[in-house]
């Protein structure tokens, strides 16, 4: 991943997942029934930034938000695919 591709998704990463990381927004939403390949807490949430997608556990009794995966997503593909 290119420098400015990894500092913009860290700016927007702090912005969109700061304050209630478990809100939905157009950007934002659970995927419940995802299986991912790595030890997650039930729902899985999906970032949608630009062509990237961030996926990441919320721990709401502590406040504190996993991320487990940033993959990059063509057009073509699905977010099951991605994975």
């Amino acid at each position: 991943m290119r420098a400015y591709n990894r500092k913009q998704i860290l700016d927007q990463l702090e912005d969109q997942l700061k304050y209630e990381p478990t809100k939905k927004t157009r950007n934002r939403k659970p995927l419940p029934g995802l299986i991912p390949p790595w030890e997650y807490i039930e729902p899985v949430w999906e970032l949608r930034l630009g062509e990237y997608r961030v996926f990441s556990d919320v721990e709401e009794s502590t406040s504190l938000v996993k991320v487990r995966a940033i993959r990059h997503k063509p057009p073509q593909k699905t977010t099951e695919e991605i994975l």
